[in-house]
């Protein structure tokens, strides 16, 4: 039988007040079949158990937002100075975040832990926009820790792509590291120092699949990476010990508000399959439900995106539901389901 969280949150009025935004949008990236993943998660019951067995509070407007709205009716590719490619759909993503940024501050303005069910990693620039703007108001300006779970390190820039998807640009984005392109500042001119996060309070998890590019930027901003070359040396255990000292959420240290931005394709296709961009040789289920239970204990956890699930994707439906299934794993020990 599943009990309710026991951890008391350090940076949330209470534990059982939940914000959800289902985000049903694929545009950061070129294949169908992830902006269905919200629909599919919910169906399977992911809130129905947050309500019932983790007993939960949910506020969620019963939606899956596509965002129609704000997709411009042209939106051609933008190539800015020494790209290496071109930026796809960079208005549509623009827009489609700052108004998920909304979304995500108005429940977390209110003290709530908020849950973004994605659709495409592009969309992190507006979850972690609206959790950032809100801790900041919240606590007195204080910021906040990025744990960003992941095959790949997402920190190109415009100039450093070679796909020009955006889903693989959010770090650059949201930390500062990649600015309003001077071809058309009004893409991602909406961020700002209130929504931004400092990028020595990332930490990842899981690399295994990082651009020539990536690596550079890595390097020479110091960003603590643990790839499953680490997993593999010193095991899940240690990593997170690790990961969380780095940003003073260990043992015996004050902590500070985490969002955790946990891309589906870390897990292993043989776990995962489902997914857009699967690679080969990533963390088992075990690892990653870890991950999510260690954050949890911290008390330090303020938000969640759970990303890239396609159900397009796999080679059949016993993959699909699979993916579904390791994804509504995650979200749930991030929340506090336990073993024992």
């Amino acid at each position: 039988m599943t009990t309710p969280p026991t951890i008391s949150p350090k940076f949330l009025p209470s534990k059982d007040q939940l914000g959800v935004v289902a985000v049903g949008f694929s545009g950061g990236q070129g294949k169908p079949g992830v902006e269905a993943a919200p629909t599919a998660l919910i169906e399977a019951g992911l809130l129905e158990s947050l309500r019932n067995d983790l007993e939960f509070t949910v506020h969620h407007d019963d939606m899956v937002h596509s965002y129609t709205e704000h997709i411009p009716v042209s939106d051609p590719p933008l190539r800015t100075a020494n790209a290496r490619a071109p930026m796809l759909n960079p208005l549509t993503v623009s827009n489609v975040t700052r108004a998920l940024a909304d979304q995500v501050y108005e429940h977390a303005s209110k003290g709530r832990f908020v849950l973004t069910l994605g659709g495409d990693h592009s969309i992190a620039v507006g979850s972690i926009a609206g959790t950032a703007k809100a801790i900041r108001e919240r606590h007195h300006g204080r910021d906040m820790a990025v744990v960003w779970v992941d095959a790949h390190a997402d920190i190109n820039t415009p100039e450093t792509s070679g796909s020009g998807n955006i889903h693989g640009m959010p770090v650059a984005f949201i930390s500062g590291l990649a600015k309003p392109p001077k071809e058309n500042p009004e893409i991602f001119g909406w961020i700002g120092d209130e929504n931004r996060i400092n990028i020595k309070n990332l930490v990842y998890i899981g690399l295994r699949d990082v651009d020539a590019g990536e690596k550079k930027i890595l390097r020479e901003n110091g960003i603590r990476a643990f790839s499953m070359h680490d997993v593999d040396k010193y095991g899940i255990g240690k990593v997170m010990e690790m990961a969380l000292e780095h940003i003073n959420c260990g043992p015996g240290q004050e902590g500070m508000p985490v969002h955790l931005s946990f891309d589906v394709d870390a897990l292993d296709p043989l776990v995962a399959p489902s997914t857009g961009t699967p690679v080969r040789g990533g963390l088992t289920l075990r690892e990653g439900d870890f991950i999510c239970e260690c954050i949890h204990e911290t008390g330090c956890l303020v938000a969640m995106d759970l990303v890239e699930v396609n159900l397009l994707a796999g080679e059949d439906d016993l993959g699909a539901r699979e993916t579904i299934r390791a994804g509504c794993s995650l979200v749930r020990c991030a929340l506090g389901e336990i073993l024992l």
